[in-house]
């Protein structure tokens, strides 16, 4: 089956350049989502890291302005 696959897509002109972009992509992915974490600043990831347990009725904690 594989082989197959293999030989049809061998016929198709212009199609090597496809494993490139996906890894270009793949790559470019990777580094934004690094970049994002790196300086995503530590505030804002803790803020969030206590989202699932602040209490919305817990007078310590400042409300939020609608």
């Amino acid at each position: 089956m594989l082989k197959y696959i293999k030989n049809h897509l061998s016929t198709i002109d212009g199609i090597e350049i496809y494993p490139l972009i996906s890894f270009g992509i793949f790559f470019l992915f990777f580094i934004l989502l690094f970049v994002y974490v790196y300086w995503g600043g530590k505030n804002r990831f803790k803020e969030v890291s206590m989202l699932p347990l602040s209490d919305p009725n817990d007078p310590r904690e400042p409300k939020e302005e609608q």
